[in-house]
């Protein structure tokens, strides 16, 4: 009898956290900000990063952490758990769990549209095989360039990386209409995109920051909620 009360009041205190694991397939995510909320979806198409990122949100890891790294035109960054306590103008970064998950880059079929959810990760000179980082996170915003813009762009990246740089008609398309960041396409992995709350984004990429991207005035993840179909 003891142990059917402890295990209850454990069951009890797991509901009131509102912290529970989610079923992987067909995951949307609530992310409430201090800026607004942002829907997510995530792919299945990136079963490692879905499922890592699900397990994350289920153990509250994300929930009051800021949104750290701010850069306008070109994205928002959370997930540093350095940042839940940090003090105003310390440079975050660094932190996160001490594993890393594997690259599921999907170019083209999956690239770097604005609203898109990928993962951050350490450089190709010390990570070549591009594996994520498991907590740190950047939604894209990115700017939309003409036509022009996007083939100057498109022959720099292949002079500098020295290979054939190729762009579908659907990422021409979206990055001339929709916007994004194309030079990113092939080496982070995208595993989500925003359903609703663009204008979140577009508010939190536009705030004023300190000399190493961090806002002057913290943007928070309130909570990570997980919703699944059944």
């Amino acid at each position: 009898m003891r142990y059917i009360k402890l295990f209850m009041a454990l069951l009890m205190v797991i509901v009131a956290s509102g912290c529970t694991h989610k079923k992987a397939n067909d995951a949307t995510v609530i992310m409430e900000t201090t800026a607004g909320t942002i829907t997510l979806k995530l792919y299945d198409e990136t079963p490692v990063h879905r499922d890592n990122f699900i397990e994350l949100a289920g153990e509250c890891y994300f929930d009051s952490l800021l949104f750290h790294r701010v850069i306008s035109g070109f994205m928002i960054q959370g997930g540093d758990p350095d940042s839940k306590y940090a003090p105003a103008g310390v440079r975050l970064g660094e932190g996160g769990p001490d594993y890393r998950l594997n690259a599921e880059i999907r170019t083209p079929e999956i690239f770097h549209k604005r609203g898109a959810l990928a993962a951050a990760r350490e450089g190709d000179d010390v990570n070549p095989a591009k594996m994520s980082s498991p907590s740190q996170f950047y939604i894209v915003y990115g700017k939309v360039y003409t036509p022009r813009e996007l083939e100057s762009l498109r022959l720099k990246l292949q002079e500098r990386t020295g290979r054939e740089i190729k762009f579908t008609k659907e990422q021409i398309d979206t990055y001339t209409t929709i916007g994004g960041v194309p030079f990113l396409d092939g080496e982070y992995t995208v595993f989500g995109e925003v359903l609703e709350g663009l204008d979140v984004v577009e508010k939190i990429q536009n705030v004023e920051c300190d000399e190493y991207d961090r806002p002057i005035n913290d943007v928070r993840i309130l909570n990570v909620r997980v919703e699944t179909n059944k």
